[in-house]
């Protein structure tokens, strides 16, 4: 156990003959007792100032954990957002490669019907000029036929 200044104080040494100065023996314990109590003085404050110190250190180790936590949470959340975007794109990427698939087969596909009439159209064309053709020969054949001429006379009579 430590001395205290007090038992510096109450310490009482043995007499001697030729011993030393009694007077100079308690001046000096009085100085060893005032420095002591300085020191004991000045341990107790840098007692104090390291544990706030050591508070202060704590509080920022706390901050420091709390900082780097939330920085890998955040980075982590940018991870999500970043690989969802890009799920989300190759999505979009998709779902637009199979419109414009969709609208490819369609305009094809109305392509082909649309060809399909024009040909139909012209074979239709070619049947009803051949027709209108064949009218027309037989008319102009009937016309340059004797007939008339009996049917004119016939006229005439009546």
């Amino acid at each position: 156990m430590p001395l205290t200044p007090l038992d510096i104080h109450n310490k009482e040494f043995g007499r001697r003959l030729r011993g030393y100065d009694e007077d100079d023996v308690n001046e000096f314990l009085d100085q060893i007792i005032k420095d002591y109590e300085l020191y004991i003085r000045e341990n107790k404050e840098l007692q104090s100032q390291v544990a706030s110190l050591q508070e202060r250190l704590d509080h920022f180790a706390n901050i420091e954990e709390t900082l780097s936590k939330t920085i890998i949470v955040a980075q982590e959340a940018a991870d999500e957002v970043r690989n969802n975007s890009k799920k989300e794109a190759q999505l979009i990427v998709k779902e637009a490669e199979k419109n414009a698939d969709r609208i490819i087969n369609e305009s094809l596909s109305k392509s082909r019907k649309i060809a399909l009439e024009i040909e139909e159209l012209k074979k239709q064309a070619s049947i009803y000029r051949t027709r209108f053709k064949t009218l027309v020969e037989a008319q102009l054949e009937l016309l340059g036929t004797d007939q008339w001429d009996s049917l004119e006379v016939k006229e005439n009579q009546a």
